[in-house]
């Protein structure tokens, strides 16, 4: 009978240690469960701050192409305002070049007019003009010829006097002209430099705003990226979480099979006791486990000083174009190709004068030409390729001695 008392102890001890087992396996199931749960749960937190972050950096780069939007607007009104200007400019230049020549004109008339009133003053030293007059008119034949003499005589009187007088306005006029191409070169300079400046201005600032649009893309890339691992973490977990809960309707099942077969042990184990005498059930000793304790877990060329001042018609030559290599003041341009060296006319310009030419620099008027008459001068190149790349021009000339 102690073989039947055996059994029925070691039967409950088994009992017993089967259910402690199967309760320790379902904790630890349910704590893995609810780990995972909660990973999932900030992981979902993280998505949706990444997801709010991204959106804000989408909204910032919307801001900046509109703000580019309107800059690139501004910058085409701008380009057609500077083309405008431009244009005017050209407009204004092809005045100020008609000018020029307009002033050539004038000098070479006021020229030839003092020419004319140098001989009328010569004449008139050589005869005194009262006695001139006074000739004229007792040697009239009659008085028909008397009054036509006095006609005359008023007439050259007035010649004279008209003569002078345009020569001051002419004089007048060129002077006038003078001042008026200077005041709208300065003019014109002016609006060109502040169109440039607004125009460089407005190329920072899309600069500017190109480079913040750069740097909000690579910070809205890099969040994408950080919403793409979080999904795929989220994923994981997902699977985690999925695998556990299989693993724990599986255990659920293992528990329901176990507890049958508890059932059924105790059955066995209560008839086995009926049918044993009173003595013999020895005592069975059980020793309950105790479940384990959940743990909490816990889980970033300068222009001189100002002169005399001349516009001039200006044309090039070089020592391969003449038939003598000394000039008319005796310089050698031949051994000396590269010196500044001017051919003038010297009743303008007299031969040793210091100039200033623009678009040339400081010269000296060293040479004379047939084709040089009034207001023309020749400057020196060092070869007839870069005089035929001279062309002609009108520019202005300082005497500055």
């Amino acid at each position: 009978m102690r073989i039947s008392g055996r059994m029925i102890a070691t039967l409950s001890i088994s009992l017993t240690l089967l259910s402690t087992s199967v309760v320790a396996q379902a904790e630890t199931s349910n704590d893995s469960l609810e780990n995972t749960k909660q990973k999932l749960e900030q992981n979902e937190e993280k998505i949706i701050e990444k997801q709010k972050e991204q959106q804000s950096a989408n909204d910032a780069i919307n801001n900046i192409q509109g703000e580019l939007q309107s800059l690139e607007e501004i910058i085409h009104n701008n380009q057609a305002e500077l083309t405008s200007i431009e244009h005017k400019m050209e407009t204004t230049y092809q005045l100020i070049e008609q000018k020029k020549e307009e002033i050539i004109i004038l000098q070479d008339k006021t020229f030839e007019r003092q020419k004319v009133m140098e001989k009328r003053f010569i004449s008139l030293q050589h005869h005194d003009r009262t006695n001139l007059v006074i000739d004229t008119l007792i040697n009239s034949e009659s008085i028909t010829n008397f009054v036509e003499r006095i006609g005359a005589v008023a007439t050259l009187l007035n010649a004279d006097k008209e003569l002078l007088d345009q020569q001051q306005v002419d004089l007048k006029q060129i002077e006038d002209d003078k001042k008026e191409i200077d005041e709208q070169e300065k003019q014109l300079a002016s609006q060109q430099e502040s169109l440039i400046t607004k125009q460089d201005d407005l190329q920072q600032n899309i600069q500017k705003r190109n480079e913040s649009l750069l740097a909000m893309e690579k910070s809205y890339q890099s969040l994408s990226k950080e919403v793409t691992l979080a999904n795929q973490e989220k994923a994981s977990i997902e699977s985690q979480l999925s695998a556990i809960q299989t693993t724990i309707k599986n255990e659920q099942a293992a528990e329901k099979e176990r507890a049958a077969k508890v059932a059924a042990a105790k059955k066995k184990e209560a008839i086995i006791v009926t049918q044993a005498p009173v003595q013999a059930p020895a005592k069975a000793q059980t020793v309950a486990a105790k479940p384990a304790k959940k743990e909490s877990n816990s889980t970033n060329q300068e222009k001189p000083s100002q002169g005399r001042q001349l516009y001039v018609s200006a044309t090039a030559y070089s020592h391969e174009d003449t038939a003598s290599d000394i000039t008319a003041a005796g310089y050698n341009i031949k051994k000396n190709a590269n010196m500044k060296l001017i051919a003038v006319d010297p009743a303008i310009i007299p031969l040793g004068t210091k100039v200033w030419v623009e678009g040339y620099g400081v010269a000296i008027a060293g040479d004379t030409g047939g084709a040089i008459i009034g207001h023309k001068i020749d400057v020196l190149m060092p070869s007839s390729a870069q005089a035929i790349a001279w062309g002609r021009k009108t520019v202005k000339i300082e005497i500055l001695d």
